[in-house]
């Protein structure tokens, strides 16, 4: 497992990039440390420490604060914008409640569905793997500004409404 007192080693931290401090088999000192990756939809940088692979946000994380959470998340939803100040602590739901809007959503607005068989619009949220509706609505903009109330309301730091 990666320490901070490793990353200390071996990366100076600038501006949301880990700076190799040392030279590497593919890396010279002073170089931008790993290359872009996609993972789930997402893009990442990564890198190779001792033989294994890092997610460079994780490292960042590391580097800054001493510990892993069981994930990182990137405030704004880039996961190219490793700034410290752009990453948080976060579990698997938390993380997942700061995702963007579904490329298969038909509404354009999070947490709002048609619903055929009412011919109106509702808002669903899920929340710790449990789904809550909050209503029906026949204007598509009601029900948008509802869903966005219920999301600051429950998802809080971790809200996204777009």
């Amino acid at each position: 497992m990666i320490t901070q007192e490793r990353l200390k080693e071996l990366f100076d931290y600038q501006d949301g990039q880990l700076i190799w401090k040392v030279k590497k088999a593919r890396a010279n000192k002073g170089d931008i440390a790993g290359c872009n990756a996609l993972a789930n939809g997402i893009m990442y940088r990564q890198t190779k420490i001792d033989g294994k692979q890092h997610r460079v946000h994780c490292l960042v994380f590391l580097l800054h604060h001493g510990y892993l959470p069981k994930q990182v998340d990137h405030i704004d939803g880039n996961g190219l914008n490793n700034r410290i100040e752009n990453l948080r602590a976060a579990d698997a739901s938390s993380n997942a409640l700061n995702s963007k809007i579904k490329s298969s959503n038909t509404s354009g607005c999070k947490n709002v569905y048609w619903h055929t068989e009412a011919n109106k619009w509702f808002v669903r949220i899920t929340l710790k793997n449990k789904l809550y509706s909050f209503g029906m609505y026949d204007d598509l903009e009601l029900a948008d500004l509802v869903a966005t109330e219920v999301r600051s309301k429950f998802h809080g730091q971790f809200a996204r409404h777009f």
